[in-house]
Order: structure tokens, then sequence, then C-alpha cells
């Protein structure tokens, strides 16, 4: 049984930078993918950035990519995002997830991922 608690969200300028972590507890995680999915406003959600187990993969969505980092510590059993150069669009609730070791799928997909956060707000103001 794990539980993972996603926190950092907030209110943050166009152009700004945060970062979100995402905590796990009752399993060690460190065997296990890493996820991050957003839901904007009135949309379904979708999917952010993947990292590996061992962080020799790192997988972004073309939004993100050039301005968001995903990372990991296993040591502290918690993965984080980092956010620059936010825009408005990238407002949404921020979820992380895990993926199974035994999974092969493609890692962009909410069916390859077993738990999931509650969720932290983002807004980027203009």
């Amino acid at each position: 049984q794990v539980q993972l608690v996603d926190s950092g969200g907030g209110l943050v300028q166009a152009g700004g930078s945060l970062r979100l972590s995402c905590s796990a507890s009752g399993r060690s995680v460190g065997r296990y993918g890493m996820g991050w999915f957003r839901q904007p406003p009135g949309k379904k959600r979708e999917f952010v950035a993947h990292i590996a187990s061992s962080s020799s993969s790192l997988f972004y969505a073309d939004s993100v990519k050039g301005r968001f980092i995903i990372s990991r510590d296993n040591n502290k059993n918690a993965g984080y995002l980092q956010m620059n150069a936010l825009k408005p669009e990238d407002t949404a609730v921020y979820t992380c997830a895990l993926r199974s070791p035994w999974r092969i799928g493609d890692v962009s997909l909410e069916s390859e991922y077993d738990d999931w956060g509650q969720g932290t707000q983002v807004t980027v103001s203009s």
C-alpha cells in the first residue's frame, strides 16, 4: 500500500518557475517509473513527463520540452518536477503517478500508471 502526496503548486506569473514534489510513503518506489500528468480546467488529463527508476530515461510532452525538468531522489522516496518559463496554458492540476517496473507500454498513457497523488493546483497568470 503506497501513498503519494504531491505538493508545491501555487500561483505564479507567466515566465516564472515552480517546483513540484511527489513524496511516497508505505513502500519503496525506487523500482518504479514516475510520471507527472496535468488536467487543465475543462480538459482531460494529459501527460507531462516520465522518469525511469534509474533516471536513465526521461521523456517529456512536446508542450513542456525544454521548460520542465523531471527528476527523482530514490533515497528520499520522492520525485520532482521543475517548471520554468511558465505560461498561462500550463495552468492545471498536476498529479504524480507511479508506473510498475513490469510495464512496457507507452509511458504517456494513463493506463501505464497504478498509483496517483491527490493533485496540486498550478495557476499561471498573465
